[in-house]
């Protein structure tokens, strides 16, 4: 390498960079009901206070576009994950104050989305630099960086849910609370390591700009001029409907007792193992985008998640049978948000002014069906019991994937350069 280039981060290592939100999401998914449920607060309370903290991930794309103006998507990037940090430092410091606590929480967790978005807009500008480096093809680096991202995401989720979980019982709350802070910024670290990538032209930047000044009135005409662009459309239907949502993740440890299974059982199975078995999940993809190209393999994904949900209608109710559902699901799931992102960097594409605002939009599209499907499954479950709700997850999201994999093929018909490349 010359002595002139700046060195850059393998490719492992900026993925590993999207860890701050699993670091946060985390803690509120693990850590926090524990400690709450120390202060003798009611469960249906923990449950309330839990879901509060997690709304960000929901509604957060709102403030995307402000990720594309002014300053660099690494320096919004690095904010973002400081902010994170300090509020996760404030939460655990004031947690008998259960208003404060939430408060911290859910500002921490939107923090560490917009950080993570911010990075997502980043990194989908990188991928080209990344390729010619390799010598490989933009796709494959894609889908390497996509799922080192992920991986970063869950194993930051299963870190801290351990390292939380101890120290908040062996440390003094005066030291625990800023370590867990600085453990959220620590991925930023990465930061000065990955290079950044050309900005759009001047009279597309400054045109940018201009529709971005007055922040939330444009909001509605950026997102109709995305909507505009074929690949944006296609990516925004395709991540809407069930194709792989795997939303019966979500409910099988409400359903446990069916299987036999005790809450000791089901917290082992959501802790390290439940990260281990994501990550795991995410490393598939890069070797399966070298054979299949990114929007056919995401039917794949979630045609094959759907047969294994329906073949669940033929084992026993037993908690072998609960962990090879629970595992199954999670690695399906994980492979399938993988890949979504994947189709978010190539759709995104190179000097990108909306990339942040572009990536926030795609993969909030991704909870929609998450949310949805898990109303439905439970409604379903109510009414027809287990084997029910194995049918119509399932069945409904095989459908989905066919009539998805009709569409895609009617668009292939007229291509556009961005679905040729996915």
């Amino acid at each position: 390498m010359p002595r002139n280039q700046p060195r850059i981060a393998p490719v492992w290592l900026m993925g590993l960079s999207n860890a701050t939100i699993g670091l946060v999401g985390g803690f509120i998914v693990l850590p926090l009901p524990q400690m709450l449920a120390a202060q003798g607060v009611h469960e249906l309370k923990i449950a309330a206070v839990s879901a509060a903290c997690l709304s960000p991930g929901f509604w957060v794309f709102l403030l995307g576009p402000l990720l594309d103006v002014r300053f660099s998507r690494r320096a919004y990037a690095a904010l973002f994950a400081a902010l994170a940090g300090l509020c996760m430092t404030f939460a655990v410091l004031l947690h008998s104050h259960l208003l404060l606590l939430e408060i911290g929480l859910m500002i921490a967790y939107a923090a560490s989305v917009l950080s993570s978005n911010a990075l997502g807009g980043w990194l989908a500008g990188v991928v080209p630099d990344v390729a010619a480096a390799e010598g490989d093809e933009p796709n494959h680096e894609g889908a390497r960086l996509s799922a080192w991202t992920q991986v970063g995401l869950f194993l930051g989720n299963g870190l801290m849910a351990g390292l939380a979980a101890e120290g908040l019982r062996q440390l003094r709350l005066a030291l625990i609370a800023p370590l867990l802070g600085i453990l959220v910024i620590l991925p930023a670290a990465i930061f000065p390591w990955i290079p950044m990538p050309p900005l759009a032209s001047p009279a597309s930047r400054n045109n940018t700009l201009h529709q971005l000044r007055n922040g939330f009135k444009n909001l509605l005409l950026e997102l109709r001029a995305l909507l505009k662009r074929r690949e944006v459309l296609l990516t925004l239907l395709l991540f809407t409907a069930p194709t792989g949502s795997f939303a019966l993740t979500n409910q099988l440890c409400g359903v446990a007792p069916d299987f036999h299974a005790s809450n000791a059982f089901v917290g082992r199975m959501g802790g390290a193992v439940l990260s281990l078995a994501g990550a795991l999940g995410a490393l598939l993809l890069p070797p399966l985008s070298r054979r299949i190209k990114a929007l056919p393999l995401y039917l794949l994904i979630g045609t094959v998640g759907s047969l294994f949900t329906l073949v669940l209608l033929l084992l026993p109710r037993s908690p072998a049978t609960f962990a090879i559902a629970f595992l199954g699901e999670n690695v399906v799931q994980a492979l399938s948000f993988t890949a979504a992102v994947a189709i978010c960097f190539a759709a995104i594409g190179r000097s990108n002014p909306l990339a942040a605002t572009q990536f926030s939009l795609l993969t909030s599209a991704t909870v929609l069906p998450i949310l949805y499907m898990g109303v439905l499954d439970g409604r379903t479950y109510s009414s027809h019991g287990l084997r029910g709700m194995y049918l119509f997850d399932g069945g409904l999201s095989l459908a989905a994937c066919i009539a998805m994999a009709v569409i895609l093929w009617a668009f292939r018909q007229r291509p556009s350069p961005s679905l040729q490349a996915t």
